[in-house]
């Protein structure tokens, strides 16, 4: 790999990749759609960057010429919103970027997936690649990341290589996404544990992240797909706790059954659909399946084919966050 295309560049994701590109010699192109993204994509290494957004078929192909490979991080990552919006950006804005890959002939394709693809079915544990996409996801991120990762795994074939990661809870310094949003829910007394929030809960630091999309890069088989994680798991409630206590942060005690948050989910899901309230529900149903319950996934198959490993320890990855 020399040259790599990264849509998403100034995200979360896309920033931490970006570096380990670059510390492994890689010239990186990225995605941008502002001045403070384009900005965010140089700091972090990009050599080059590109204005447009997934609707953009002609930045995409500019971007992708003379690249070896592309990593497609970009997405909307919210618990609620525009289905129009959410098919737009995550299953069109995907099929864009196949359809940009193959009129420049870049060979490799790496898609950024997500656990949160099976989220609508049973508990997700001990979860492999084989585990079956639900009949009814649960919510328009985990339907639409689902369409998207088919149609990428259905795009291999024909002189271009496609792979998908799914790398479940991203976390770490910098985070722009899980750990505010329960921070600001914190601070606003709206925090509440399901259950007791005891429950394992795999994770993934977001430079093991990096560390596997860049192994599926190299290794990776045409039309597969890799979970991957961090080497421990953890009890869910210590996790989070720990992680807020870094930012000088002290949860509270608050928790609601399960099987009440369930009924209020679907209840409010249903009531919102119909009268397309804007705002998310009290508890989004991809929450409450997501980071509700006990959540694990197999990552012998990354390990034995990538030769992954998840270099960043969950004690490392705790004092990064710690407030100075």
């Amino acid at each position: 790999m020399q040259h790599a295309f990264v849509t998403g560049g100034s995200g979360f994701v896309g920033r931490n990749l970006i570096q380990a590109l670059v510390e492994q010699g890689v010239t990186v192109t990225a995605l941008v759609r502002s001045d403070t993204a384009e900005q965010a994509a140089r700091d972090a290494g990009a050599a080059n960057t590109v204005r447009g957004d997934l609707d953009s078929i002609q930045a995409l192909e500019e971007g992708m010429n003379g690249c070896d490979t592309i990593f497609h991080s970009a997405a909307k990552v919210e618990l609620w919103g525009d289905p129009k919006e959410f098919h737009r950006i995550n299953v069109q804005g995907t099929q864009n970027v196949i359809d940009a890959a193959r009129k420049t002939g870049v060979p490799k394709l790496v898609h950024v997936s997500t656990e949160a693809v099976l989220a609508g079915g049973p508990p997700i544990v001990n979860a492999n690649e084989t585990w079956p996409y639900p009949k009814k996801p649960a919510g328009l991120y985990p339907l639409s990341k689902g369409q998207a990762e088919r149609a990428v795994i259905e795009a291999n074939g024909n002189g271009l290589e496609t792979v998908a990661v799914r790398p479940p809870l991203i976390w770490g310094k910098g985070d722009t996404s899980v750990l505010p949003q329960i921070i600001a829910a914190v601070r606003s007394g709206q925090w509440m544990w399901f259950g007791d929030g005891h429950y394992l809960h795999t994770t993934t630091h977001v430079r093991n992240v990096a560390e596997g999309l860049m192994l599926a890069a190299e290794k990776g088989r045409g039309g597969e797909i890799y979970f991957i994680s961090d080497a421990e798991t953890m009890d869910f409630r210590d996790f989070i706790t720990a992680s807020l206590e870094m930012n000088g942060i002290e949860t509270k005690s608050k928790s609601i059954p399960y099987w009440l948050a369930a009924l209020i989910a679907n209840v409010t899901e249903s009531i919102w659909t119909l009268f397309r309230i804007k705002n998310p529900p009290p508890i989004p149903r991809s929450v409450l399946f997501v980071m509700g319950q006990k959540m694990t996934v197999d990552i012998s198959k990354a390990q034995k084919e990538l030769g992954y490993r998840g270099k960043v320890t969950h004690e490392a990855g705790l004092a990064e966050l710690k407030k100075n």
